[in-house]
């Protein structure tokens, strides 16, 4: 069967196709349309710019992906799109897109919830993947641990209770004065930073871990990102400078890195040991850290836990993650219908998914 995607939760406008059949995907086609050069002039993701780049490009990176795929509309046996969490402006120009194609060529329409899709994305270049498994969701919105059970089914058992760890890495980027958005530069300087310092010293520069100090699964990256953007403020005060010598920013980039790795690693060790999986699923635009991929990998290691983790090109947003969530929907006859809309929260995405399956069990 064929499956075409649209994602457009956030700044990346994406279309895809892939065919799969007995739990093996193949991704025909991904096509990317980035808005990150237009965005870095302000320093973020801009709601209303990102919706009006949407709009321009959505049709013919669709009509890119379905060309690449050599299908035609018809060939399509369903179209998926990201309908929640996400800037809502954005999400609609995905939603309305898609509900016109799906009308247009009578085929099924697919509503994803954005995370679970990431999380999917590590079916495509993994076929012997198969629930249960642990999971953890690292991006610019979201740092969750899912307890997944079935293809259908993400049980959230430990979530951020405020800012996302992504988010944390942009904010801490940004006030240190590196390219929007932070992720990759900050990854790059911790790696100068591991050949320069050695963090293991008593006097060495640590931030607070981002693992909540309680029984539960969740964590908070507030007070770490407070604690950094104060140290940097501090130390320009005193070089009596606007912008840090480079090997400062290397010393706060390992830091802080260490401290996200550590305090990542500790709640998931947690929960592995807690929930008894024997394998764990890292997806998300932060899950192409590759000091959090290399922690993670090691920390998996350790407890003799299978480690699953997507291609770098599939960690960011993306349509063939969505297309691979999709597939699983439709084997379980999750559709939506023509009067699927749009929603930014986590919460209304929920109400939505529980009221399909429920008609699913009933149909």
């Amino acid at each position: 069967m064929y499956i075409f995607a649209i994602e457009s939760s956030c700044d990346e406008t994406s279309a895809a196709v892939i065919r799969a059949n007995d739990d093996n995907i193949e991704v025909l086609s991904n096509i990317i349309a980035s808005q990150v050069d237009t965005h870095a002039l302000y320093g973020g993701v801009v709601p209303e710019i990102a919706s009006r780049a949407h709009c321009e490009v959505i049709s013919s990176v669709s009509h890119e992906a379905i060309d690449k795929a050599g299908i035609s509309l018809s060939d399509i046996d369903a179209a998926a799109v990201t309908f929640a969490p996400g800037l809502i402006g954005p999400l609609l120009v995905g939603v309305n897109f898609v509900k016109a194609l799906a009308y247009r060529s009578g085929c099924k329409i697919i509503p994803v919830q954005h995370i679970e899709g990431h999380l999917s994305a590590a079916y495509i270049e993994n076929s012997s993947l198969k629930p249960p498994f642990l999971a953890l969701a690292v991006s610019g919105g979201h740092t969750s641990l899912y307890k997944v059970e079935n293809y259908v089914d993400f049980d959230e058992i430990g979530s951020t209770r405020d800012d996302a760890c992504g988010e944390a890495f942009d904010k801490v980027g940004r006030v240190m004065g590196l390219p929007y958005p932070g992720g990759a530069a900050m990854d790059k300087l911790a790696s100068e930073a591991y050949t320069k310092f050695d963090y293991t010293k008593k006097d060495a520069l640590t931030f607070p871990s981002p693992a909540v100090h309680d029984e539960t699964y969740d964590f908070s990256f507030s007070g770490l990102k407070t604690a950094v953007i104060n140290h940097i403020h501090n130390e320009k005060q005193k070089a009596k400078t606007k912008d840090l010598p480079y090997e400062t920013k290397c010393e706060i980039a390992g830091a802080f890195t260490n401290a996200v790795c550590s305090g990542i690693t500790k709640k998931v060790s947690a929960a592995l040991k807690g929930t008894g999986m024997k394998a764990l699923v890292m997806a998300g635009g932060v899950a192409a850290n590759s000091h959090l991929r290399r922690a993670v990998g090691d920390m998996c290691d350790s407890l003799g836990v299978e480690f699953v983790v997507p291609s770098l090109s599939l960690c960011g947003d993306n349509a063939a993650m969505i297309a691979a969530r999709a597939y699983h929907m439709y084997r379980n006859k999750l559709f939506g219908d023509i009067e699927l809309d749009a929603c930014a929260s986590d919460d209304g995405a929920e109400e939505y998914l529980d009221r399909i399956k429920s008609l699913a069990r009933l149909g």
